[in-house]
C-alpha cells in the first residue's frame, strides 16, 4: 500500500501540557487483516526511520520473509515530531497556516505511543499479536504494553533498554550542541541547522558502529597518507546523506523524546519493578559489539520481565547490527513465531 495519512482532528494534549489542534500520523500497512483479526505485526520504528518498514528492513518483511504480508497485516507509522508525514516541525500549525518549525512543542516516547493508539483505533484494529521495535522503537513498544497491555500479544525487543541510559542522554546531548551550534537552526525553514545535522549525525555514526568496525571498514591502504582518510570521507558521506533525507529540527526534538524513555517514570521507584509488570511473551535481542544500547540492557530486561527469551548475536556491526543481521535475527524470529 502507498503511504496514507490519518488525519485526527481532536486536540491531543501532550505529556508537556501542550496541546496539539488536531494530529497527522503518516503510516504503511501491507498484507491484509483477517476474518478473525489476530494477524497483526506492528513495527515501531527508530530515531531516522521512516513507516515504510518493508524498505528499510526488508531483510525481514516481504513476500518469503519471516514478517510476510501473505499472512500477516503489517502496520508502521512514522512517529509523532518526524519530518515524514506525521506532525511535527515541518507539518503546518492549523493556527498559523505556517509550517512549525522550532515553535513545535516537545514530545515523549509516550506521546508517540499515544498516537500509535489512536491509529489503531483508527484500523479498527483491538488486538496487535506482535509489537515489534529496536533500539527506539523498543521503548515505544516496552510504553505500549504497558498503557495496552489488553491489546498487545507478543513483543519483539531489539537493541533496546527500559530507560535511555546516562551514555545515551550524554551522546544525544552532544548531537543537540552540534545543531545549536549552527546559528540557522532555530530559522523558520526547511534547511535550518543542516550543518549542525551533519555534523550531530557524525557523532552518531561513532555510536552506531565502533572501533572494530572502523578498523575492519575503513584502513587506508595507502600508508603515506596525511590528509583525506578513508574513515573521514565515511563520515562525512553519512552526514551528507543524512541531511538530505531528514531535518534538523526533527533530529533535536526527537533525541529529547529519547531522553524522556523511562518505564518507571511516574508509575514505580524502580525500573525492575515496572519490568515486572510486562508479562507479554517477550522475544530480546542483544548484539555483542553494541556500544550504544550494549546487551547488559537487554540482559536487565530478561532478569526482570516475567515471560522472556534472551538471544545475543554475535555481530561486527555494533548498534547497526538490528537492521543488518537480518538472516541470523530472522532465524530466532520464526523460531519464537512457531511456538505456542
Amino acid at each position: 500500500m502507498p503511504l496514507q495519512t490519518f488525519h485526527s482532528h481532536q486536540p491531543f494534549t501532550l505529556e508537556s501540557g501542550a496541546v496539539l489542534p488536531g494530529l497527522e500520523i503518516a503510516y504503511h500497512t501491507y498484507g491484509t487483516l483477517d476474518r478473525h483479526a489476530n494477524n497483526v505485526v506492528w513495527v515501531c520504528h527508530a530515531l531516522t526511520a521512516n513507516a515504510d518498514v518493508a524498505d528499510w528492513w526488508q531483510g525481514l518483511i516481504g513476500e518469503g520473509r519471516v514478517i510476510d504480508p501473505a499472512k500477516h497485516f503489517i502496520v508502521c507509522a512514522n512517529i509523532l515530531g518526524s519530518c515524514y508525514g506525521s506532525s511535527g516541525p515541518l507539518s503546518v500549525n492549523p493556527a498559523t497556516g505556517a509550517p512549525w518549525y522550532r515553535t513545535f512543542p516537545q514530545v515523549t516516547i509516550r506521546d508517540i505511543v499515544r498516537a500509535h493508539m489512536l491509529l489503531r483505533k483508527h484500523l479498527g484494529i483491538e488486538q496487535v499479536q506482535l509489537l515489534v521495535g529496536g533500539s527506539m522503537g523498543g521503548y515505544q513498544v516496552m510504553e505500549w504494553a504497558l498503557m495496552e497491555p489488553e491489546r498487545i500479544g507478543r513483543l519483539f525487543l531489539l537493541c533496546t533498554g527500559a530507560a535511555e541510559s546516562p551514555w545515551g542522554i550524554a551522546v544525544h546531548t552532544a548531537q543537540r550542541l552540534a545543531i545549536e551550534a549552527d546559528g540557522s537552526w532555530e530559522e523558520a525553514q526547511p534547511q535550518a541547522g543542516a550543518k549542525g545535522l551533519k555534523a550531530a549525525r557524525a557523532i552518531g555514526m561513532l555510536t552506531y558502529r565502533n572501533y572494530h568496525t572502523f578498523v575492519r571498514t575503513q584502513t587506508d591502504p595507502d600508508k603515506e597518507k596525511t590528509d583525506h582518510f578513508k574513515a573521514s570521507s565515511y563520515i562525512l558521506y553519512q552526514g551528507d546523506k543524512l541531511v538530505k533525507r531528514f531535518n534538523a529540527q526533527s533530529y533535536w526534538l526527537l533525541t529529547k523524546a529519547m531522553d524522556s524513555h523511562n518505564i518507571a517514570r511516574g508509575r514505580h521507584e524502580e525500573v525492575m519493578t515496572t519490568l515486572r509488570q510486562i508479562t507479554q511473551k517477550t522475544l530480546l535481542i542483544g548484539i555483542t559489539s553494541d556500544i550504544l544500547c550494549p546487551p547488559e540492557e537487554q540482559v536487565l530486561l530478561a532478569t526482570h520481565m516475567l515471560n522472556t527469551i534472551y538471544h545475543e548475536i554475535d555481530s561486527p556491526y555494533g548498534h547497526d547490527g538490528f537492521l543488518i543481521e537480518f538472516e541470523k535475527i530472522g532465524r530466532i524470529l520464526a523460531g519464537f513465531l512457531e511456538e505456542e
